[in-house]
């Protein structure tokens, strides 16, 4: 089990740069799991998607639909204290936050490419390349 962030989802179902590598993660590891955040910012990063006429109205609910049925039974409610702990010590939003209280609750490593929490998180934050790559998959 990990903790992906929106990210990482989006990168599954988005085609860019990084979609093979998210490919290669659920391989590894099929049971991701993400605090349900992920579904308001996935929602968002579809926003664009469509105002950006990169994707129709029908193909952004279609993967929307898609990536819910992935994450079904996966997602999780975290603990506003364990959030605000995280957000005191740390520079990070709380947004990211959630992810990385998620992780630590479950005691497994949220996968992420975001630079900010894998500076300040680095016991609980490992990168895409490296849990691709098998560096380290372990807290």
């Amino acid at each position: 089990m990990i903790v992906v962030d929106t990210n990482i989802i989006g990168y599954l179902y988005l085609s860019s740069e990084r979609s093979e590598q998210a490919e290669k993660a659920l391989l590894k590891d099929t049971e991701w799991v993400a605090p349900i955040l992920w579904r308001s910012e996935f929602r968002n990063v579809l926003a664009q998607y469509i105002r950006k006429n990169i994707l129709s109205f029908e193909d952004a609910v279609r993967i929307m639909d898609e990536a819910t049925r992935l994450m079904e039974g996966r997602e999780y409610e975290v603990a506003s204290m364990d959030v605000l702990q995280l957000v005191k010590g740390s520079t990070c939003s709380a947004y990211d936050c959630e992810f990385v209280a998620l992780a630590q609750a479950l005691g497994v490593l949220l996968v992420t490419v975001d630079k900010q929490i894998l500076r300040e998180f680095p016991v609980d934050a490992l990168s895409l390349d490296e849990f691709v790559s098998g560096e380290r998959l372990r807290r």
